[in-house]
């Protein structure tokens, strides 16, 4: 199974991520996110952060989340490699997500060759589950 894949846009990014659960597929819509800045594979895992996101809903949740690998990025120069221990809790009409981002801090070794601003609610779309593959598809303003 992909983990996502890039879609065409004519202005912006677009990408479906994958998951067997959930949280896979918000882990792999993190990675989707970076693989439109920076090649992530090629990052080394040398630090980390933990990352906690509280939401009203699901799209909101995915929309926080995905921002904060733009917030490392812009705050920090932290390039995403991989997303370890994520949950997500569901319960009493909100949603709460933890994980932990790996990763290195940009010095100038990884090439950066795209530049996201913002996570979208723009063709935004959270599908699947019951016993089925998760799909997540974003459209990001870059």
């Amino acid at each position: 199974m992909d983990q996502y894949r890039i879609l065409p846009h004519p202005a912006d990014g677009k990408f479906e991520a994958y998951g067997a659960t959930l949280e896979e597929a918000f882990a792999n819509a993190a990675l989707a996110t970076a693989s439109l800045m920076w090649d992530w594979r090629a990052v080394a895992s040398k630090t980390s952060y933990s990352v906690r996101v509280r939401a009203r809903n699901r799209k909101q949740l995915l929309m926080k989340f995905l921002g904060e690998v733009i917030y490392l990025f812009e705050t920090k120069r932290f390039l995403l490699s991989g997303v370890t221990g994520l949950t997500i809790d569901e319960e009493d009409g909100s949603s709460r997500l933890e994980a932990v981002f790996h990763g290195d801090t940009h010095a100038g070794q990884t090439e950066v060759f795209g530049n996201v601003k913002a996570v979208t609610y723009n063709e935004m779309k959270i599908s699947g589950g019951e016993g089925g593959l998760f799909t997540i598809r974003t459209v990001v303003d870059m």
